[in-house]
């Protein structure tokens, strides 16, 4: 089981109540179920976020196939506003 960083941003660190936290997982489907569980605010703004892998963004990749590793870090980036 890999130990990594999940970074929120904007909607989603206030709907963590965090800007940052500790879990483990393999993929990132397992660590989004683990992160959204009993936290029903931010599953929704989960849904519609993009992630970053250590940087590298996980676009339309199947969140399955998505594999961690220890010491990364996820950076979750909800939908932003602007103009």
């Amino acid at each position: 089981m890999a130990t990594v960083t999940i970074r929120y941003w904007a909607a989603a660190k206030e709907a963590a109540g965090v800007g940052e936290e500790i879990c483990e997982a393999n993929s990132l489907a397992e660590l989004m179920t683990k992160i959204t569980r009993n936290r029903e605010t931010l599953a929704t703004v989960v849904k519609r976020s993009s992630f970053l892998v250590d940087g590298d963004p996980v676009g339309r990749r199947a969140h399955e196939e998505v594999l961690l590793g220890d010491g990364v870090t996820v950076e979750v980036l909800p939908p932003f506003a602007g103009g």
